[in-house]
């Protein structure tokens, strides 16, 4: 048997506990001064299914009161946050025996958890928040932040937390709790912790009964954002561990930020295979950021240059919009028409909610169909590129458990892994060669289209999910494009899946001697004339502006109809109907918070350009020979004169 440790002196002990108690009355004085009302309303919480209770400090307030603590924080938070735990449970005891009020009607909670929220701190630069894949040694036992997107979910468990041990000779009576590095296991002492003068060296120790606390657990696994990694790059991913107050907050498909302590457990044992230490993150705070998940940092002088843009362009607002568009995409030439749905598309309409709750969609899906060579997945990976929150996959490599939710088995435990749509939530999913998923697999997104939800159950685990995605298809007809034949028949897709695509271009790959002269020579100016090549007026719209451009019209106009435009979408509805999604995003993308007659008009002839002839405007199907004109003011009013007249809100002239 080993020697026992050397047991400090009477000495060292009293100044420990002297320090202990002044940084807990400091810490005490910390919380009463500037969460003295969050403290209050803990007390007053009359709650009877509530145990643990929350209450978030934040890191950068906690650095200025005491920099000292806070960087022993840092530096050794498994050893310093029962110490911030401590000090709430003594600001809470303060406060009632000084207020009649909190004494009469509050009651002082037994389980208060200090919670550190970094944000605007030093604990968020890339050093103490660093991305999943660079997590390293020197992270470990300290406090950092990692964010990621929540791929896995497991159930809320039961975890035994701390156990009252006593000496079979001394009867000297100690706590242990266990280490979830070792997988729960309680490691009991050589010899008994006594501190007495005489010492005692038994090693046999008995369970206190009734003395076993437990606490909640449950065990996630995030991965990291996949727009953050480069070409090649495979997204890591890494479990946390969350207890008491955080179980069952979030759910797979979240977004969030994790502040804890980054520690290490032992692979299971398998006969073998070598035995490693595979890193894990014991939660500290979470923060969803699903509502933060489609913001871009937009400074105000961008939004000072949009408004400039467009009272540069007040008397001509289509050419304006038609600048923006030429910016999609600009390696390939015209497809004015493609451009432009691809923009109505990202941009997304308002969603409707009745009294009832039903709710209407505001994301629309598009589906490009067309011959080789037309540019399909070009589109694709450049709005991919445009929406900050993608994913891209193809139909031949996507199954249905892939493209929704997968139920999985680990640790002899069934989990939830999120699929791409609930990955894509709040943005956009590009699925290239939808013809080649198999019928099953497409019949399994017709919820999330067009519900927004994913129902599942699967291996006894029953819930819904949220979708709220942009679908971005593209296919390839069945072999030669029978104009006379329906889309499904060209497609072999079924038709309720058709239907729930708001806008469907058919991309012709036809002899067209002036297009392909035209076409020539772009692809020559580009090579050989590139200082021409791109207007002055264009210069701002690069990939980076367009990305602010798209989302700041998202978030600040919720369009709504005038009268005006509201008759020529009745009218037309009775010809076609169609969604009317696609009517606000255009009033977005012009940058107002109406749907005008202009809106309406435009919308309908980008959803005319869905079919191969049109009944209301005469080739305005043709969408890959679609080109953008010099004065787009002038020819949209002869063409809102004709649909006008067909819809027959107007009288033609004798």
């Amino acid at each position: 048997m080993p020697p026992p440790p050397p047991q400090p002196t009477t000495t060292e002990e009293e100044d420990g506990e002297d320090a202990f108690t002044e940084e807990v009355l400091r810490l005490t004085a910390f919380f009463r001064k500037f969460y003295y009302n969050d403290l209050r309303d803990i007390i007053l919480d009359a709650d009877a299914s509530k145990l643990h209770f929350p209450l978030v400090i934040e890191f950068a307030e906690l650095m200025d009161s005491d920099p000292e603590f806070a960087g022993y924080l840092y530096s050794s938070p498994r050893d310093f946050l029962p110490i911030l735990d401590t000090a709430a449970q003594r600001a809470q005891s303060e406060m009632i025996k000084q207020s009649v009020d909190l004494k009469r009607e509050g009651k002082q909670k037994k389980f208060v958890h200090v919670r550190i929220d970094v944000s605007g701190s030093p604990l968020e630069f890339p050093e103490t928040s660093p991305s999943i894949g660079k997590v390293r040694v020197k992270h470990m036992m300290k406090l950092i932040t990692l964010k990621g997107t929540v791929i896995r979910s497991g159930g809320v468990k039961m975890i035994e937390f701390e156990r009252d041990y006593m000496c079979r000779k001394c009867k000297h009576r100690f706590s242990r709790c266990p280490e979830l590095e070792a997988g729960n296991r309680i490691n009991l002492p050589a010899s008994c912790p006594s501190t007495s003068s005489r010492g005692c060296v038994c090693s046999s120790f008995e369970v206190i009964e009734d003395t076993i606390t437990c606490h909640d657990y449950q065990e996630i696994k995030i991965q990291e954002n996949v727009q953050l990694l480069g070409v090649g790059s495979i997204p890591r991913s890494m479990p946390v561990i969350l207890m008491d107050d955080l179980v069952d907050i979030i759910k797979p498909g979240d977004d969030v930020i994790v502040t804890g302590i980054l520690s290490a457990k032992w692979s299971p044992d398998t006969k073998d295979v070598r035995s490693n230490l595979d890193p894990m993150l014991i939660a500290n705070y979470v923060r969803r950021t699903n509502e933060l998940k489609s913001d871009i940092e937009i400074p105000r002088e961008t939004i000072e240059d949009f408004e400039h843009f467009w009272k540069e362009h007040e008397y001509t607002p289509l050419e304006g919009r038609n600048l923006i568009l030429r910016s999609i995409c600009p390696q390939i030439f015209g497809l004015f028409t493609v451009k432009l749905a691809v923009a109505l598309t990202l941009i997304g309409g308002v969603q409707h909610v009745d009294a009832s709750g039903t709710k209407i969609r505001g994301e629309p899906h598009m589906l490009l169909v067309g011959d080789p060579g037309t540019g399909k997945s070009q589109f694709l990976k450049f709005a991919a590129k445009l929406s900050n929150r993608s994913v891209i996959t193809t139909g031949l490599g996507s199954t249905s458990a892939g493209l929704t939710v997968t139920a999985v088995k680990d640790g002899g435990e069934w989990m939830l892994e999120a699929g791409a749509l609930v990955l894509a939530d709040g943005g956009l999913c590009c699925i290239d060669e939808f013809d080649s998923m198999r019928e099953h697999d497409r019949t399994t997104i017709h919820e999330a289209m067009e519900q927004q939800t994913i129902s599942i159950a699967k291996a006894g685990l029953v819930t819904t999910l949220s979708s709220r995605t942009t679908v971005f298809g593209a296919t390839n007809p069945k072999g030669q494009y029978d104009p006379d034949e329906s889309l499904s028949v060209n497609t072999t897709l079924s038709g309720p899946l058709l239907s729930r695509f708001d806008i469907v271009l058919v991309l012709l790959d036809t002899n067209n001697p002036e297009w392909d002269k035209i076409v020539s020579s772009h692809i020559l100016n580009e090579n050989f004339d590139k200082k021409d090549k791109i207007n002055v007026s264009e210069v701002k719209w690069t990939l980076s502006q367009l990305r602010r451009y798209i989302n700041y019209v998202k978030n600040q106009f919720k369009p709504v109809l005038t009268k005006k435009a509201e008759i020529v979408i009745s009218s037309y509805y009775q010809l076609q109907r169609k969604s009317g999604t696609h009517n606000a995003a255009h009033a977005r993308l012009m940058f107002r918070n109406e749907v005008i007659q202009l809106d309406a008009i435009a919308a309908i002839l980008c959803i005319e350009s869905s079919t191969t002839t049109s009944p209301i405007v005469d080739n305005i199907g043709d969408a890959l020979h679609s080109n953008f004109t010099n004065n787009p003011d002038e020819i949209y009013k002869k063409q809102e004169k004709k649909i006008l007249k067909k819809l027959g809100l107007i009288e033609d002239s004798p």
